[in-house]
């Protein structure tokens, strides 16, 4: 069945926010190598598809919380590209007037609340919005991403037992990737499959190909009904890969060369449009287009960011609440 027209638009809508994320994301890894962008830097490259296809199913004022490898998230959530970029460079345009760097992104007007360098550390901050949500009755929900590393931390299990126990509206991201840091899963965990673990808590749960943009989107689309609906939480496990090192400048000769060369087959941009041309929804011309209105955009924000002032001695003691 051919899809209507307004669900055509979407869907390319869709394939450009991914491609805006790794057009982003791209240009920051040549700034860092350009050392335009100090500290560690984790990007997300290859797990575009995760951040779009669940974030597309949520409403503005839903509310999202993520990790070291965020920026993808934030950008899915609507962040301005340009506060973003000023942001992981440091200066005081940024949405943490630079104070917060990559790993600490806050953009709460468009319910990106934070993100966190701690392995599964915002995982009970979004029970606490989901409680508060809960309480409200206004129809909002938290979603919360994080790593298979963040499997074996305290919180995570805690975190999925109060979630069961009091059904709150919170949807659990698992982006597993394959790798805690360095360590493969198979060195860290008995567990193959993480929504096992919210199988224990009576969460219900789901593990999709997180680089299929449309399979993530279905599983999502499916969560949020069921979380808004009061129905508790839900866990949903992404199987996925990143295509650089754990952070900008690893080496990353823990992976095999071949591993690489597979998942590159599998980029979630490429499959994307794929099944849009299938579809009859887009051709190679607008595909071409897509990708350089992206790095258009993204080189704007670039440009924004470097020629924004950095903080002051007096910015310290702002945005600082007790």
């Amino acid at each position: 069945m051919p899809a209507k027209k307004e669900d055509s638009t979407e869907l390319v809508d869709l394939l450009r926010r991914m491609w805006l994320i790794r057009a982003f994301e791209e240009k920051v890894s040549a700034l860092y190598a350009a050392r335009e962008i100090q500290g560690l830097v984790h990007l997300g490259i290859g797990q575009e598809a995760t951040a779009v296809g669940t974030c597309s199913q949520l409403k503005p004022d839903d509310y999202v919380f993520g990790g070291h490898r965020s920026h993808g998230h934030a950008i899915a959530k609507g962040a301005d590209i340009n506060r973003l970029m000023a942001e992981i460079a440091g200066r005081a345009t940024g949405y943490c007037a630079g104070k917060g760097g990559s790993m600490h992104i806050a953009a709460k007007e468009c319910g990106f609340i934070t993100a966190t360098g701690v392995v599964g550390g915002t995982i009970p901050l979004a029970l606490g919005a989901a409680f508060a949500a809960k309480e409200r009755k206004q129809g909002q929900l938290a979603m919360v991403f994080f790593g298979d590393g963040a499997g074996q931390a305290g919180p995570f299990h805690e975190s999925l037992n109060i979630a069961s126990l009091w059904k709150l509206p919170v949807i659990f991201v698992c982006e597993n990737n394959g790798y805690a840091e360095f360590t493969p899963l198979s060195a860290h965990s008995k567990i193959e499959r993480l929504a096992q673990h919210a199988k224990t808590y009576g969460i219900p749960n789901s593990t999709v190909d997180g680089n299929d943009l449309f399979a993530v989107r279905q599983a999502a689309r499916k969560a949020v009904e069921q979380a808004r609906a009061g129905k508790g939480p839900i866990f949903i496990e992404c199987l996925t890969h990143r295509m650089r090192g754990h952070y900008e400048g690893d080496p990353a000769k823990y992976r095999e060369l071949s591993q690489l060369a597979e998942w590159k087959k599998k980029d979630p941009l490429a499959r994307a449009a794929k099944v849009l041309k299938a579809r009859k929804l887009i051709a190679d011309k607008e595909i071409e287009s897509i990708e350089g209105e992206a790095r258009a955009l993204v080189e704007k924000a670039a440009e924004f960011a470097l020629a924004s002032p950095v903080p002051t001695p007096d910015d310290v003691s702002t945005q600082v609440t007790a």
